[in-house]
């Protein structure tokens, strides 16, 4: 049986092991960069949906570049909550089904979807990293995305993923600091 103490600092490892997904966090703020150039284009708001999700495509790749100039770990075996970031990652696949309906039904909102789940499928982090930043930014995300798209006109949705951009930039500074901190109690 494991002790709450015990809980608490295979979090706080990896948390300082995979700098707090920095690698990732910062590979998607390229992504959203990307989208934001998508949502400019003269195409249908269908075409540009589906130049998004061939952007997020290199989701992976870019993260796995990231991982190597930053010196984050992916994988720790020795720590046995490691496989459960994996899982709360797929989870975010099982929001797609509103993805692929915003694509299908409603193409002019399908980039504020995409970054509403996004924004909410990082709320679990902030208890697999053991900092709130994930949590907060969730909130802001979702609910900052859900007001923009709500406000803007369908030739305006590039400012969805600027706002995303902008946000996972801010995210990426406090992570890397919540991440330091942690780094500098545990030595």
């Amino acid at each position: 049986m494991i002790t709450e103490k015990e809980l608490e600092n295979l979090r706080v490892q990896l948390s300082v092991k995979s700098k707090n997904g920095l690698d990732f966090i910062l590979s998607a703020f390229f992504i959203w960069l990307i989208i934001s150039c998508i949502w400019t284009l003269d195409f249908s708001s269908f075409d540009k949906s589906i130049l998004t999700f061939i952007a997020g495509s290199l989701m992976l790749p870019l993260a796995f570049a990231a991982s190597k100039l930053l010196k984050t770990k992916w994988t720790d075996k020795s720590n046995p909550l490691q496989p459960l970031g994996l899982w709360l990652n797929f989870a975010q696949l099982f929001y797609f089904p509103f993805l692929i309906f915003a694509l299908l039904k409603m193409p002019d909102n399908f980039v504020m979807v995409y970054v509403i789940i996004t924004g909410a499928h990082f709320f679990p982090y902030a208890w697999f990293y053991k900092t709130q930043w994930f949590a907060i930014f969730a909130g802001i995300i979702s609910f900052g995305a859900l007001i923009l798209g709500l406000n803007l006109e369908p030739e305006k949705m590039y400012f969805l993923p600027v706002f995303m951009s902008i946000c996972l930039l801010v995210l990426a500074i406090l992570l890397h600091f919540d991440s330091r901190k942690k780094r500098n109690i545990i030595n």
